[in-house]
């Protein structure tokens, strides 16, 4: 065989990688949010970009269908369920 083989019980599963925790912890803390209210995430807190970060939530939260929204400054990720239409 030109390439190694390994047991399937060892090949990394989907997307639970490096992410998944923060984004666990993530979207508990959005779905006991208040209506109005948003999670104020220091950026410093987080274990990779704010950009790799919100990508990883954002896949998780619609495969949970759980509508979220963001935004960003220069120190805070920001993070709150939107108003129902």
């Amino acid at each position: 065989m030109k390439f190694e083989s390994v047991l399937q019980v060892d090949v990394p599963k989907g997307r639970d990688g490096k992410h998944k925790q923060i984004v666990e912890l993530l979207l508990n803390d959005i779905r006991q949010l208040q209506k109005g209210s948003a999670l104020k995430i220091p950026l410093s807190a987080l274990p990779d970009t704010k950009e790799n970060i919100r990508a990883a939530l954002s896949r998780a939260s619609r495969q949970k269908e759980i509508d979220i929204a963001t935004s960003s400054d220069g120190q805070f990720l920001y993070v709150w369920k939107p108003e129902q239409k």
